[in-house]
């Protein structure tokens, strides 16, 4: 198996604090943060805490359904927000890896008709990502193991997906 990067929730501690550092240093002002749930969510916290944001969302895309396993296009999961709430913001879209590039576009496409500026920040970077993030702590070609997802789940549950 190829060499893979490893990020510890140490490591992880870091990056959060470096990409917001990046983000304050670019002069950006987020109102709100939209994370891209699951990965997404604990990147959005580190930024929300060390920018001061406490205006959060999350929207739901499922892409990956394994390693190196995705669906043909990323779909959103309901509930998806309400782009009302979004209107005239500074939205600062956080997520842990920009791979493809594909959930990142479908949700900075999501906003880029009602918001004032939207703007992308990632743990990781791949080269052959179609969306080019304005932040970003690490570019990579490896597969990365994340400390929240690296061991299997406690229990496995099917079927998770709510109608709305």
């Amino acid at each position: 198996m190829a060499e893979r990067e490893e990020l510890t929730w140490e490591l992880f501690g870091s990056a959060g604090r470096e990409l917001a550092q990046q983000v304050a240093d670019s002069g950006y002002e987020p109102d709100v943060i939209l994370s891209i749930a699951r990965g997404g969510l604990f990147v959005a916290g580190a930024l929300g805490y060390a920018l001061d944001v406490k205006n959060l969302h999350v929207m739901n895309v499922e892409f990956y359904t394994g390693v190196g396993e995705r669906l043909e296009l990323p779909v959103m999961l309901p509930p998806v927000p309400n782009a009302v709430d979004l209107t005239g913001a500074k939205v600062l879209v956080a997520d842990d890896v920009a791979d493809t590039g594909a959930t990142l576009k479908l949700v900075r496409d999501f906003c880029a008709d009602h918001v004032a500026d939207v703007r992308c920040a990632v743990v990781y970077e791949k080269p052959w990502s179609e969306v080019k993030c304005e932040y970003v702590w690490r570019r990579t070609d490896r597969w990365i193991n994340f400390a929240w997802s690296k061991q299997p789940p406690v229990i496995r549950r099917e079927g998770q997906v709510l109608d709305a």
